[in-house]
């Protein structure tokens, strides 16, 4: 069994955050508090060791105690170079990731991710979630081993930049969850009034 001191936990806040008029999204408010504070909460029972992306405001970010990583590339790539970065400083044998924009991230996202990584020779297990009878993948949500990064150097090489294409070159499965809103982002003012008032 995968336990959770071998998750290292990656929260991703090196976006640019366009649609939110470029302000860090880690840091705006979602019920008085910055929206980083909520990605740790939910996931530091989770993982044991957690790195934390971003990409502008590092001593605010350094200030919650953990380890702050940022992009190798300078013009904010993507999740990819998060997790490329995040692989890079990963010391244990698997890395979960996280946006640090969905405040209501599932508590069970290790378990049940880790619960299908040891089902199969996977590399990579991500969360979909189901809504209005469609399943919807939400790849920012993976659990992977620690030893692809040869994989992912060669696939950012090449100047691609899509999340699902790299998988599709890995041994990758998916865990459905029910809870839509467990992966509910906020990309614009709107989404953050919705959720605030949602909760």
């Amino acid at each position: 069994m995968i336990s959770p001191e071998n998750i290292t936990g990656l929260i991703l806040a090196g976006g640019r955050a366009q649609r939110m008029g470029g302000i860090d999204k880690g840091l705006i408010s979602f019920h008085q508090k910055p929206l980083i504070e909520s990605a740790i909460n939910r996931l530091k029972n989770q993982v044991g060791p957690i790195l934390i992306n971003a990409n502008r405001n590092i001593t605010k970010y350094a200030g919650y105690g953990y380890p702050v990583v940022m992009d190798e590339t300078p013009d904010f790539s993507g999740p990819l170079a998060g997790f490329s970065v995040g692989l890079k400083s990963c010391k244990t044998s698997y890395l979960l990731t996280s946006p640090c924009d969905s405040p209501l991230l599932p508590l069970d996202l290790a378990v049940r991710l880790a619960a299908e990584m040891e089902r199969g020779p996977f590399d990579l297990v991500y969360a979909s979630s189901l809504e209005s009878g469609k399943t919807w993948a939400q790849p920012v949500f993976c659990l992977m081993r620690a030893n692809l990064q040869d994989s992912l150097t060669a696939f950012l090489t090449k100047g691609d930049l899509k999340i699902d294409r790299w998988f599709k070159e890995l041994k990758s499965s998916t865990v459905i969850f029910d809870d839509a809103q467990a992966f509910a982002n906020v990309n614009t003012p709107e989404e953050l009034k919705i959720l605030e008032a949602a909760l």
